[in-house]
C-alpha cells in the first residue's frame, strides 16, 4: 500500500510503499476511503508532540472493512466504519464509569514484542503506527475497539471528519458541559474542532453562540454553521465585547485551537459561575488557569479530551444528526486532495485561511 511516512520531525511527509500484517485476532484491516487533516497531526509534524519515527500519522479516517481478526465481534467484513483514536478496553475504572476517552487499559495497545504490523516493501524495515491508527495509508491496521460500523448511506469524506474534529466538538458540547438549552456559549478557535462546536451547540439549542477567530473567513463560516454572533480575537476588547453582549459573560467557552492566548480569552469571557473548557492541544510546557476572583465567583475550568467521547455511542448519533440535516459537515470539508497533495494540504492548514482538507484515496489511482 501506499502512505505518507513521516520520516523526522520538522520534514515534509514521505510517499512510500508500505507493507502491513495481517489481523491479529483482535484486530480489523480497514480499506481507508477518506481522512481529514487533523491540526493535532501537525503537532506531531513540527516536533510540538515528539513522535516515535519513521511513523504514519492520521487518525481522522473512514473505510470499508475488508478483514477481521479470530476474536472480533463488533464489526465484520464490508462495514462502513469510523475510527477514533480513544480506543477503550471496556473494563478499566474509566470504562465502567462512563469516561472511555480516558480510558487505562493495555488492551488495545500494542505489546512490545509483537511483530510489526508496518514494514517498507523495498527492506522490510519497521514504520511506527501513530496512536495504533496511521489513517495516511491504504490501508488501516486497527484493535476493533478502536473503530465503530455506521449507516452505509452515509458519505464516507463527510464520516471521516466525524471521527475526530466532530467527536472532539460536539462531544465538548453534548458530554462535557452538557449544555442546557438557552445557556450561551463562546467558542474560541473556528477551526474544523471549532466549527464542529458551533454547529453542535446550536443543535443542543445554545441561546447565543460567539464565534471568535481573527481570520474573516473562518468567522464567516462560523455564523453559517449557527454562531449569533462573530468576535476577531486580534482586537484588544475581544472579551469585554462578549461580557457586554450578553450582560457578564458567557455559560460555556470553548477552547478549539490550543494556544495560551485563547484559553486565556476563554476565561475571561465567563460569567459568575460559568465553565471554560479546552480542547486545543498547547505546548506540553503551558499553563492555564484561575484567579482567586475567578475561583471566587464560581467560575470552572476543565479539560475535554477528544469530547469525553463515547464513540461506539455518540459516532453513529452524530451520523443520524448529519443525514436528519441536522449536522452541517458539508460547510466544514473544505477541500478534497489526493494523498500525493498531502504537504500542501498541511501548508494550507498553517496558513489558517480554510476549514478541513480531507484526502480521499480513490483519487489515488
Amino acid at each position: 500500500m501506499r502512505a505518507a511516512i513521516l520520516e523526522q520531525a520538522g520534514a515534509p511527509l514521505v510517499i512510500d510503499h508500505l507493507t502491513v500484517a495481517k489481523p491479529g485476532p483482535r484486530e480489523v484491516l480497514i480499506r481507508t476511503v477518506a481522512c481529514g487533516l487533523c491540526h493535532s497531526d501537525l503537532h506531531f509534524i513540527d516536533g510540538a508532540y515528539p513522535p516515535p519515527t519513521p511513523c504514519v500519522l492520521g487518525h481522522e479516517a473512514a473505510g470499508i472493512v475488508e478483514q477481521v481478526g479470530s476474536d472480533v465481534h463488533s464489526v465484520k467484513v464490508g462495514d462502513h466504519v469510523v475510527t477514533c483514536l480513544s480506543a477503550f478496553c471496556g473494563h478499566c475504572e474509566y470504562c465502567v464509569t462512563g469516561r472511555m476517552a480516558l480510558c487505562s487499559g493495555a488492551e488495545t495497545r500494542r505489546p512490545r514484542d509483537q511483530a510489526p504490523r508496518l514494514t517498507r516493501t523495498r527492506d522490510g524495515s519497521t514504520v511506527m503506527q501513530m496512536l495504533n491508527l496511521s489513517a495516511f495509508a491504504e490501508m488501516m491496521l486497527v484493535h476493533e475497539h478502536a473503530c465503530v460500523a455506521i449507516n452505509r448511506d452515509m458519505p464516507l469524506d463527510r464520516a471521516a471528519v466525524i471521527g475526530c474534529a466532530v467527536t472532539t466538538g460536539a462531544g465538548a458540547i453534548f458530554n462535557a458541559c452538557k449544555l442546557t438549552p438557552g445557556e450561551t456559549v463562546a467558542v474560541i478557535g473556528c477551526g474544523g474542532v471549532g466549527l464542529a462546536t458551533i454547529n453542535a451547540a446550536k443543535i443542543a439549542g445554545a441561546g447565543r453562540i460567539f464565534a471568535a477567530d481573527p481570520i474573516a473567513e473562518k468567522r464567516a463560516l462560523a455564523l453559517k454553521l449557527g454562531a449569533t454572533d462573530a468576535i476577531d480575537t486580534g482586537a484588544p476588547d475581544a472579551a469585554e465585547q462578549i461580557k457586554t453582549a450578553t450582560k457578564g459573560g458567557v455559560d460555556h467557552a470553548i477552547e478549539a485551537v490550543g494556544r495560551p492566548q485563547s484559553a486565556a480569552l476563554a476565561v475571561a469571557s465567563l460569567r459568575n459561575g460559568g465553565t471554560a473548557t479546552i480542547l486545543g492541544m498547547m505546548p506540553l510546557n503551558e499553563r492555564v488557569g484561575l484567579s482567586a476572583m475567578d475561583l471566587l465567583t464560581g467560575k470552572k475550568l476543565q479539560g475535554a479530551v477528544m469530547g469525553m467521547n463515547r464513540f461506539p455511542v455518540d459516532l453513529p448519533r452524530l451520523v443520524d444528526f448529519y443525514m436528519r440535516g441536522l449536522l452541517d459537515l458539508d460547510t466544514i470539508i473544505a477541500e478534497r486532495i489526493p494523498l500525493d497533495q498531502i504537504n500542501a494540504g498541511f501548508d494550507k492548514m498553517k496558513a489558517g485561511h480554510s476549514a478541513r482538507s480531507v484526502i480521499m484515496f480513490e483519487q489515488n489511482q
